[in-house]
C-alpha cells in the first residue's frame, strides 16, 4: 500500500490504513491493557534496536477524536507503546527529530483495549537458550564483538559476554536447559569455563541435580580462587604479568575467577617472601633469615627482644624539647584545625624525632646470633617474625646451671645463681652438712617469703619469666615452679596468626623489650616494678603456660575441668576467636553433625533443605548458613560448672589431624 500523507483534514483514513505519522503526533493510549510502565532497560533496548535497525513492526493507532468526535490529528498508539518510548528516549538524545517520520497502521474497527491486551497475553517471550545461541551467531558468522550487539540490542557488553559463554555451552547442558533439567544458575556454573569437555566431565561426575555452587567448585577444583591468601600476596596482576592464566567468573557480581598455573603462583610467592626476608636481613642486620609460606611453630626457636636505646642527655633533652612542642602545638589548635605554618612545623618535629631512631631495637650482639622468619599470613599479609634463636645459636647457659633432671629433691632446688658452695673456715663442708644446714636455711627462706607479699609476688613472677623469656635458664631460681609453654601451630595450623594467638603475641612482645636481656639481670628488673606491673608480667607468663588440649594420649581430667572452670571465671567466647567453616568443622565431622549445627544456627528447615546433599556440599552449605551466628561447637563453649566436658567425639569416628580445643 502506498503511504499516504499526514492527515490534516477532517476525514479520518480507514481500517487499515498505513500512514506516516510524525513522533509528536504520537501519544499514549489511555486504553493500553499494560498498566505497569515499560522498565528503563527495556526502553533502552527498544532505543537501541530502532537505532540500529529502524521500526520494524509498525505501531497500531486509533485515532484521536475530540469532544465533538473531529479527529484532532493526533493519534493515539494501541500496540507499540514500547516502541514509542523508544522513540521518544532518541528524540531526547538529538539522534532523531521531535517529528521523526513513523510508520503506523489505523486499527478502526477493532476494541482498542481488547486488542491491548490480547497483543501482551497471546505471546510467549524466547527462551532463553534461544538468545543464547542467536547472539552466538551473531558473533561467529557477522564477526560482532560483545559492545556491538550490546549496542544493537540495548544490553551491557558484559551482559552480552555472559549470553555469548552461555551459548557456547555443551550441547548436551543446552539439550538439559531446554529440557528443564538444568536450571539457568546451574548452566551458569558449568559455563564458568569455555572448555565443553570439562562441562561434560563434571556433569557425569555429578548429575543434574548438584547445587550451583557445587558445581562451580568441581568445575575449578585443580584451581586457585583469586580470595586466596597466595592470591592476595602477590596480586593478580603480577601473576598474569608473568603469563599466568586467569579464568575470571562472568556469573558473579564481584567479577571473581581462578588462577590456573597453581605452581607459578606458588612460586611467585616464594620469590616474594625470600625478597622481603633478604631485605629484612640485609637492611636490620640479622645473622640469617628465611622465608615460609606455612606458619612454623616458632616456639622452637629461642628468642631475643628489642632493649631501650641508650641515648646521651643531650639528645634525650632534644626528643623531650621535641616532643612537647609537638603535643602544644596540636593542644592549641582551634576549631579550624591547624594553620599551614604549624602544620609545616609538625612534619619537621616528625622528621626530626624519626631521625633518632626507635626508642626500642635489637642489640647488635643479639641480631648476631638471631635472625628473622618472613612467613604469609592467613589474612595475605607477610609476617615478620624477629629474634628467633637457632639451638645452634643459643648462648649456653654456665656449666654449673645446665639443666639437670628434676627428681623433686630440695638439693635440687638450691642449685642456682652460680654461687659457689658454702665453706667454713676456708675447708669445704661435707655434703651431708651442706645438706643439713641448707634445709634449714630453705625452711627459714619459706616463713621469710610467705611473710612478706611483695617479695613473695617478685619471686613467682620472676620464676615465671625466666621460663618464658630466657629459655634454658628456668633453674635459676630456688623456686620448684615449673612451666611448659608449648606450641599449639602444628595441632592446628593457623591457631598463632588467629585473633587470639596474635593478642597473646603482642603481649609478650611488649613484655620482652621491657626486660633485661641477661637472665641473671632479671631479678633486678622484677624486683623494682610496680606490684600492678608484676601482676601484668605473671599473667602474660601464665597464660603462655597453659594447655587445656584434649589429646586422647593424655587424659587428664582434673586439668581440663579445672580449664572450664577457668573459662568460666574470664568470660571466655570463642566467638570472637574461631568461626565454623568447613575446613575448621563440617568436613572433619559425620553429616550428623553438621546437621545438628545448622539446626541450633538457624532452624530445622534449613537443616532439613541440605540433609540430601554430599558431604563436600553440606559443608559449604553449612558453612554459609552459620555463617555471622555465633555458633560454637559444645566442646568450644564455655560451661557454667567445673565437670569435665563431655567427649563429644565418643560416638563418631576419629579423625587424627583433628583436635578438639577447650578454653586456652
Amino acid at each position: 500500500m502506498t503511504a499516504q500523507s499526514i492527515e490534516t483534514v477532517a476525514t479520518a483514513p480507514q481500517h487499515g490504513a498505513e500512514l506516516i505519522v510524525p513522533l509528536n503526533r504520537l501519544k499514549a493510549s489511555p486504553k493500553n491493557a499494560r498498566k505497569t510502565p515499560h522498565s528503563p532497560a527495556t526502553i533502552e533496548a527498544f532505543a537501541a534496536s530502532i537505532k540500529a535497525k529502524g521500526v520494524l513492526q509498525p505501531p497500531v493507532v486509533e485515532i484521536e477524536r475530540d469532544g465533538e468526535g473531529v479527529p484532532t490529528g493526533n493519534y493515539l498508539v494501541t500496540i507499540g507503546e514500547g516502541r514509542r518510548q523508544g522513540l521518544r528516549l532518541l528524540a531526547k538524545r538529538k539522534a532523531i527529530k521531535r517529528t521523526h517520520p513513523v510508520r503506523v497502521i489505523v486499527d478502526a474497527e477493532n476494541d482498542a483495549h481488547e486488542i491491548s491486551l490480547d497483543e501482551n497475553m497471546t505471546r510467549e517471550a524466547m527462551h532463553p537458550a534461544d538468545q543464547f545461541e542467536a547472539f552466538q551467531r551473531l558473533a561467529v558468522e557477522k564477526g560482532y564483538g560483545p559492545e556491538e550487539i550490546g549496542a544493537r540490542f540495548g544490553v551491557s557488553a558484559h551482559v552480552v559476554r555472559q549470553r555469548l559463554r552461555l551459548g557456547s555451552a555443551a550441547p548436551e547442558l543446552m539439550a538439559a536447559y531446554r529440557a528443564g533439567t538444568l536450571a539457568l544458575d546451574q548452566l551458569s556454573a558449568f559455563c564458568v569455563s569455555e572448555d565443553q569437555d570439562r562441562q561434560r566431565q563434571v556433569l557425569e561426575q555429578v548429575g543434574p541435580h548438584t547445587p550451583a555452587y557445587a558445581i562451580r567448585r568441581a568445575m575449578t577444583e585443580a584451581k586457585v580462587s583469586v580470595g586466596d591468601r597466595r592470591v592476595r600476596f602477590v596480586g593478580v596482576e603480577t601473576y598474569e604479568a608473568a603469563g599466568g592464566p586467569v579464568l575470571r567468573d562472568l556469573f558473579t557480581e564481584d567479577g571473581g575467577g581462578w588462577l590456573e598455573d597453581v605452581a607459578l603462583l606458588d612460586r611467585l610467592v616464594g620469590e616474594k617472601l625470600a625478597g622481603l626476608a633478604d631485605e629484612a636481613r640485609e637492611r636490620e642486620g640479622w645473622k640469617w633469615a628465611k622465608p615460609a609460606l606455612d606458619y612454623p611453630d616458632v616456639s622452637a626457636f629461642g628468642r631475643v627482644y628489642p632493649v631501650a636505646v641508650e641515648r646521651s642527655e643531650a639528645d634525650a633533652a632534644e626528643i623531650t624539647a621535641l616532643s612537647e612542642e609537638y603535643d602544644r602545638i596540636v593542644s592549641e589548635a582551634g576549631a579550624e584545625g591547624l594553620s599551614p605554618e604549624a602544620d609545616a612545623r609538625l612534619e619537621e618535629i616528625d622528621k626530626a624525632l624519626q631521625a633518632f631512631g626507635p626508642d626500642f631495637d635489637y642489640a647488635a650482639d643479639a641480631k648476631a646470633r638471631a635472625g628473622v622468619m618472613v612467613m604469609l599470613g592467613h589474612d595475605g599479609l607477610a609476617r615478620f617474625e624477629r629474634g628467633l634463636v637457632r639451638a645452634e645459636d643459643a648462648v649456653a647457659p654456665p656449666l654449673e646451671e645446665e639443666t639437670v633432671e628434676d627428681d623433686g629433691s630440695d638439693a635440687d632446688a638450691g642449685r642456682g645463681g652460680g654461687a659457689p658452695e658454702p665453706e667454713e673456715d676456708g675447708r669445704a663442708l661435707s655434703d651431708r652438712l651442706v645438706i643439713d644446714l641448707t634445709a634449714h636455711k630453705t625452711m627459714g627462706l619459706r616463713d621469710a617469703v610467705q611473710a612478706d607479699v611483695s617479695a613473695a609476688l617478685a619471686t613467682v613472677v620472676h620464676g615465671l619469666a625466666l621460663q618464658v623469656f630466657y629459655p634454658g635458664y628456668g633453674l635459676w631460681t630456688p623456686l620448684q615452679l615449673r612451666l611448659t609453654a608449648t606450641g599449639l601451630e602444628r595441632l592446628a595450623p593457623g591457631v598463632e596468626d588467629g585473633p587470639a594467638g596474635r593478642r597473646v603475641r603482642d603481649r609478650c612482645e611488649a613484655w620482652g623489650a621491657r626486660l633485661p636481656e641477661r637472665a641473671e639481670d632479671l631479678w633486678g628488673v622484677v624486683f623494682g616494678l610496680a606490684p600492678s606491673d608484676q601482676l601484668d608480667l605473671m599473667a602474660c607468663c601464665a597464660g603462655v603456660g597453659l594447655y587445656a588440649v584434649r589429646d586422647p594420649h593424655d587424659r587428664r581430667p582434673g586439668a581440663l575441668a579445672q580449664a572450664e572452670t577457668l573459662a568460666t571465671v574470664v568470660g571466655l567466647d570463642m566467638s570472637g576467636t574461631w568461626s565454623a567453616t568447613a575446613a575448621s568443622y563440617f568436613t572433619r565431622v559425620p553429616k550428623t553433625r553438621v546437621l545438628e549445627a545448622v539446626t541450633e544456627a538457624v532452624n530445622a528447615e534449613e537443616a532439613g533443605r541440605i540433609a540430601g546433599f554430599k558431604k563436600g556440599d553440606m559443608a559449604e552449605a553449612a558453612e554459609r548458613l552459620v555463617e555471622g551466628k555465633g555458633w560454637l561447637p559444645p566442646v568450644l563453649r564455655t560451661v557454667s560448672d567445673a565437670a569435665e566436658p563431655e567427649d563429644e567425639s565418643a560416638d563418631e569416628p576419629r579423625d587424627d589431624d583433628a583436635y578438639a580445643f577447650a578454653a586456652e
